[in-house]
């Protein structure tokens, strides 16, 4: 059971080092509940009514668990019998989770020439798939020079060829459009990060089992192979490479 000097009030307050962040809420609990009756919820969710704050509380005593208020605004407020610190930890140990879980927007950018050669554009392209797999949005950039900045179409068609290429991976997610000399495309991954991390895992794992599935094979065969040479051995079938003296005519 928490003391009292522990629980927390329920108020709206700022971070005292960062005045205009995020508001937050802290719950009221135990006797710092202050009034006359709640509307009570019981440890498994069991609804037990709307009793008197003494009874709440001598029975969260009983129980050995803490009266929590849940939902302030209510009239009259709803407080629930649960264990707060264990509440507290499985909370923050959420919260952990769902920051490892989230993935910061990486975009990527591939710039390309209106007048790219094939071998170019192919090594380009093959940059913007491993970019999508990897679940990263891709800025595609188009490059205009000289007389180039009047044939703004040899830059839109490559776009699109582009985006065709790899729409398997990826999707438009911002149309070409013109900034300055460039024209610029943003490409989105189907996949989020998170999935594509775990398909590129898989890849990883299947790779690395075909390889030793190739190093068994070749442990195998050589195995194979010395075995068939001691056989041969056993048999005295091994032939005896010839040396100058058996070139030699006996007399």
């Amino acid at each position: 059971m928490l003391f009292p000097a522990l629980a927390a009030i329920t108020r709206w307050h700022r971070n005292e080092h960062n005045p205009g962040g995020p508001i937050t809420i802290e719950l009221r609990v135990n006797e710092r509940i202050r009034v006359p009756e709640v509307r009570l919820v019981g440890p498994n969710g069991e609804q037990v009514g709307i009793v008197r704050i003494e009874d709440a509380l001598r029975l969260a005593q009983e129980a050995d668990l803490d009266l929590v208020e849940v939902a302030a605004t209510a009239r009259p407020p709803v407080c629930k019998l649960m264990d707060f610190g264990k509440y507290k930890y499985e909370t923050a140990q959420k919260a952990r989770e769902s920051r490892r879980n989230q993935t910061n927007t990486v975009i990527k950018e591939m710039k390309l020439r209106p007048k790219i050669d094939p071998h170019d554009y192919e090594t380009k392209k093959g940059h913007v798939v491993r970019f999508l797999r990897a679940g990263d949005k891709v800025k595609i950039t188009i490059m205009f020079r000289g007389r180039e900045q009047s044939r703004p179409e040899l830059g839109f068609r490559l776009l699109q060829r582009l985006a065709e290429d790899v729409s398997e991976l990826g999707f438009v997610e911002s149309s070409p459009r013109q900034d300055g000399r460039n024209m610029i495309m943003v490409l989105g991954p189907h996949k989020k990060k998170s999935e594509a991390r775990v398909d590129v895992e898989a890849e990883k794992a299947k790779k690395q089992a075909e390889r030793d599935a190739e190093h068994e094979a070749e442990r195998a065969e050589r195995a194979e192979q010395v075995q068939a040479h001691e056989a041969e051995r056993a048999a005295g079938t091994t032939k005896k490479p010839k040396g100058p003296a058996d070139n030699l005519d006996p007399e």
